[in-house]
């Protein structure tokens, strides 16, 4: 980091005030701490990002979030809504439905519930690719 512009007087602030930096390292959400010193205003989002890498590279990915949000919205970074009306629509008889599940997950309800409400219970076929 040193060799960034930015970043200039970092590895010698760090080794005179290490214990400043300490209040980050044991934060249970180091990625909203502020950083000591000068840096807090000189360095921008990414840069303290850049900075928490070093310090706790657990938290970038929450660190990342908080960026997005700042920068693009709260939007990117919520998953969108499943919508099964709307995926059956863009399925055909080439082109089947595929649930790639995570564990705890089931679709199962929600898709036969579906099916019967625009009345195909009796079109549907389940197959599970964990059955053989």
């Amino acid at each position: 980091m040193e060799k960034l512009e930015a970043f200039r007087g970092i590895e010698a602030y760090f080794i005179e005030f290490h214990k400043k930096f300490k209040k980050i390292y044991d934060a249970t959400e180091a990625h909203k701490e502020k950083m000591p010193g000068e840096w807090d205003e000189k360095l921008d989002s990414f840069q303290k990002m850049i900075m928490l890498k070093a310090l706790r590279s657990d938290k970038v990915t929450s660190a990342i979030q908080d960026f997005i949000v700042e920068r693009i919205g709260q939007e990117f970074i919520e998953p969108p809504t499943f919508n099964l009306g709307a995926c059956y629509r863009d399925s055909s008889n080439i082109s089947p439905l595929i649930f790639v599940l995570s564990p705890g997950s089931d679709p199962i309800a929600d898709f036969r519930k579906y099916a019967e409400e625009c009345d195909m219970l009796a079109k549907i076929d389940l197959v599970s690719l964990g059955q053989g």
